[in-house]
């Protein structure tokens, strides 16, 4: 298998480069949640190998087409980001809670939903609609795009 953390590297400065990183680490073989989480996680202490586990059940909308993998994957970044803690109390949940909202009407806006079975137009609970996502190769046709957009709106909202 292509060794996604090679070739690039990971502290890249231009948002064209992360963006092309993630959809890298995608066509390469992570999931979508992975892809983003791998190539923004580190600039937030999230070491690459615990980014590819703790993501590792959020692709394909949680297996279950719910919400989309890479939008999770923005979403556990920009939590990465702006959660403030001390001990195990969450002391930023509103700007943490306004900025998920935020994310989400972004990528909803580029494309009517969050839904990874609506973004398919396949039900991935059912093997019958997993067997209709690989045969019409779904997730090589469309989920790039996904990838893309998720981060591309990520990288923007990093700014701040």
């Amino acid at each position: 298998m292509h060794n996604v953390f090679s070739g690039k590297r990971q502290d890249m400065e231009t948002r064209h480069d992360r963006i092309d990183q993630a959809l890298e680490r995608f066509s390469g073989g992570l999931n979508c949640t992975q892809a983003i989480a791998a190539t923004y996680g580190p600039d937030f202490g999230l070491d690459p190998e615990q980014a590819l586990k703790v993501a590792g059940a959020f692709g394909s909308g949680m297996g279950t087409g719910e919400t989309c993998g890479a939008v999770t994957g923005a979403l556990m970044i920009i939590g990465l980001k702006h959660s403030k803690v001390q001990g195990i109390t969450f002391l930023s949940r509103d700007r943490t809670y306004e900025l998920a909202a935020e994310f989400m009407r972004k990528f909803q806006a580029r494309n009517k939903t969050t839904l990874c079975r609506e973004l398919l137009g396949c039900d991935l609970s059912t093997e019958e609609g997993q067997r209709q996502a690989r045969k019409e190769k779904h997730f090589n046709k469309r989920c790039p795009k996904f990838v893309q957009d998720a981060a591309e709106i990520l990288d923007e909202m990093l700014k701040d």
